[in-house]
């Protein structure tokens, strides 16, 4: 019964923004650390960042300086704010929660391409 629901993906040029959400349901949102993962074509998914429910942030190198995860516990939704966007970043990204098992969502795309 644990969904999370992404939105917000889409097609943007390099050096541009996005902003990804993550509706999450069936949990006990605010005490769960979440998490955006990604997969690019031909590779294995990639933990992106994650935001512990105390507040606390990780990114992968790759991302560190140009995304920003958050979260408003009041809605039950993680964010990931997304700048500067490269050719490379282009992947589905989804929402993760652990909840006993692994938990995904269904990913959005996101595409940068000029």
């Amino acid at each position: 019964q644990v969904q999370l629901v992404e939105s917000g993906g889409g097609l943007v040029q390099p050096g541009g923004s996005l902003s990804l959400s993550c509706a999450a349901s069936g949990i006990v949102f605010s005490i769960y650390t979440m998490a955006w993962h990604r997969q690019a074509p031909g590779k294995q998914r990639e933990l992106v960042a994650s935001i512990s429910s105390g507040g606390q942030t990780n990114y992968a190198d790759s991302v560190k300086g140009r995304f920003t995860i958050s979260r408003d516990n009041a809605k039950n939704t993680v964010y990931l704010q997304m700048n500067s966007l490269k050719a490379e970043d282009t992947a589905v990204y989804y929402c993760y929660v652990h909840r006993g098992i692994d938990r995904w969502g269904q990913g959005t795309q996101v595409t940068v391409s000029s």
